[in-house]
């Protein structure tokens, strides 16, 4: 994610309404498939990669594994580990509240990993959209996995559409100087 200092530019108070109008966007949010658009159009690749390894490392943590357990499934540092384990002890709220309403009996234990799941922990950044798609189609009817298969298509176009803008971009600068 770029940085953002929102105390140069905005006041608490602007902050705060800023804040309650993202966390109604959120809430507005009625399926699957909408918050599949939502995260798509709002978050690059490695910032969704981002999120969902905070989301994952909370989930392991609320399970009871350990830190070693942890990197050796996630391949994340100790100090993300720590990061979330702190955000744990501190507020938590919403790790909880996500974690315990997306629980699923039939998810795979730590110990139960294929190899071919093993190979996507490794490598996440090539699977990040099936590993999302994996998590939202778990309460998706039919017609909402196909829509979220075109979701997941138009991820990648954005993907594509973004390297050309660059291109146009830096030619544009290189002819046009400011």
């Amino acid at each position: 994610m770029s940085k953002f200092t929102a105390s140069k530019f905005l006041s608490k108070a602007d902050q705060q309404e800023l804040f309650i109008d993202f966390a109604y966007a959120f809430a507005s949010i009625k399926s699957s498939v909408e918050a599949a658009n939502f995260l798509k159009d709002l978050l690059s690749e490695s910032e969704a990669l981002m999120l969902a390894r905070r989301l994952q490392i909370a989930r392991l943590l609320l399970d009871g594994l350990t830190y070693e357990q942890i990197r050796k499934l996630t391949k994340a540092g100790f100090a993300t580990i720590t990061k979330v384990q702190t955000w744990l002890n501190l507020y938590g709220e919403g790790y909880r509240t996500v974690v315990e309403r997306t629980k699923n009996k039939n998810r795979p234990q730590a110990q139960a990993i294929t190899p071919w799941r093993s190979l996507k922990r490794k490598y996440p950044m090539y699977f990040w959209p099936q590993l999302l798609l994996e998590e939202i189609v778990k309460s998706a009817n039919s017609r909402e996995k196909q829509r979220l298969t075109k979701v997941l298509q138009d991820l990648k176009e954005k993907k594509g559409l973004n390297k050309e803008l660059m291109k146009i971009l830096q030619l544009d600068k290189h002819y046009h100087p400011l």
